[in-house]
């Protein structure tokens, strides 16, 4: 087998760039930013590369053989049988929040997968790679309004503080039936770690403050399995539908959980102790998922893709009473204002469509560019006080071809709102982007000259 030199060149190049975040995602840095992350295990990470995100996040149904789609194990069969895939992605968030009067706004960067993927045999195919699970990054400070508090201790402060996030690593292949049905298995380990920190302070020196701090160190082993139906309709269309399910699987590692009593003078230990997950019961869960789409391809030249997901999380654990599980609780304080959390049903609605004017187009090169726009509507996977939390958004995107083949720079745009400042919730408004580098290359063919 002979390698191409500008690939391993592309390939050393997005190693070196994304090294240095790797570490920045796993050092403890808060690699993304939301009031919301406080509750369960974060905020969960919209799935699939910049492709998938510049389409609204489809790719249950979707059959490309350009572009790698790590949302359905079995569309790693859509393949040149000779081709090597790969894809590197990073991530941008831009949010403004608000709260009653209360405004502010965060930015964060951070890697969002690394995937490659290539043929087994004959019509069979596998990928491998490592891509974020959820997200937790939050930082606020309110104070005790109380009279009756305040007038006989002072002013109280309280701080609240969280970063870190769960990973994936990730193994799937699929194989192709009849030039038609193809079928995906996929297994990922998830890890990570969460930190939390409460601290409460007093203005009066004769008070001594409590911090409390919580360290999760989580662990679980889950799957996917997946399937695409792919129908001709005449000579230039073809209809595909696709299904996926999820496992869901217990949740292992520990909780650390410990308590200071802090003043000018010194600090003390009042408690410190650690829960093995993998032995309380109930234990701690994570969620299984269905998910179903269909989609219409013309040619090579346009697109539309339409998902639905579906996951319920109300067998979680997360909102349970034990002692084991207050770390997924949120906030503990016990001041005014404090959101009662549950977990719910969480739902997506996405769809997306691609257009490519002409794809051998030697003129001009915009015109063999492939643009994409997306809706979608989803539902997080708890409430607050009984209130559902929604988000929708616009997605806006384009691959632009690089060298040969089908190598490009994917850029995807994500512009929507989370939340509502009714029942005092918070409207999270964002505008976030991807950017993603897909490389293809014919890696498995025997040179027909040394």
């Amino acid at each position: 087998m002979r390698l191409s030199g500008r690939i391993i060149k592309l390939l050393a190049l997005a190693f070196c760039l994304l090294s240095p975040l790797s570490v920045r995602a796993d050092d403890g840095a808060t690699s993304s930013y939301s009031p919301y992350s406080i509750f369960g295990i974060g905020d969960l990470i919209i799935p699939g590369t910049a492709y998938n995100h510049s389409m609204g996040g489809v790719g249950i149904a979707n059959r490309n053989r350009k572009y790698l789609n790590p949302l359905n194990p079995a569309s790693v069969t859509a393949r040149d049988t000779l081709a090597f895939m790969a894809d590197f992605s990073v991530h941008g968030e831009n949010k403004y929040f608000r709260q009653g009067d209360v405004r502010s706004a965060h930015n964060t960067f951070n890697v969002n997968d690394c995937i490659i993927s290539f043929p087994i045999w004959r019509s069979s195919a596998m990928m491998v790679g490592v891509r974020p699970l959820s997200s937790t990054g939050f930082a606020y400070r309110t104070e005790y309004t109380d009279p009756a508090i305040i007038g006989k201790t002072g002013k109280i402060s309280y701080e609240a503080e969280g970063n870190g996030g769960l990973y994936q690593v990730f193994l799937g292949a699929g194989v192709t039936f009849w030039k038609r049905l193809s079928l995906g298995a996929e297994a990922s380990y998830t890890f990570g770690n969460i930190r939390k920190q409460f601290s409460q302070s007093f203005a009066d020196a004769s008070y001594s403050g409590a911090n409390t701090y919580y360290e999760l160190s989580l662990r679980a082993l889950t799957g996917k399995v997946g399937l695409q139906y792919e129908q001709p309709l005449g000579k230039r269309a073809k209809l595909c539908i696709g299904a996926t399910y999820g496992f869901g699987n217990a949740i292992g590692g520990f909780v650390e959980k410990y308590k200071l009593s802090t003043s000018t003078a010194a600090s003390d230990t009042l408690f410190m102790h650690i829960d093995t997950l993998a032995q309380c019961s109930p234990k701690p869960r994570l969620a299984s998922e269905l998910g179903v789409g269909i989609s219409l391809r013309v040619d090579d030249k346009w697109m539309l893709e339409f998902d639905y997901t579906r996951s319920d999380w109300r067998k979680s654990n997360f909102d349970n009473a034990a002692s084991q599980f207050e770390a997924f609780n949120g906030n503990t304080s016990v001041i005014s204002g404090k959101s009662i959390f549950s977990t719910t049903v969480s739902e997506s609605f996405r769809l997306g469509f691609e257009l490519v004017p002409n794809r051998n187009d030697i003129r001009y090169y915009m015109r063999t560019c492939a643009y994409r726009a997306g809706l979608y509507y989803k539902r997080d996977y708890f409430k607050l006080d009984g209130n559902d939390i929604h988000a929708f958004g616009l997605t806006l995107g384009m691959t632009l071809p690089v060298f040969r083949w089908h190598n490009g720079l994917t850029v995807a745009l994500d512009v929507g709102q989370r939340g509502s400042v009714a029942n005092n919730l918070i409207r999270e408004r964002y505008v976030n982007f991807s950017v993603g580098l897909n490389i293809y290359d014919i890696w498995f063919q025997k040179p027909r000259y040394e």
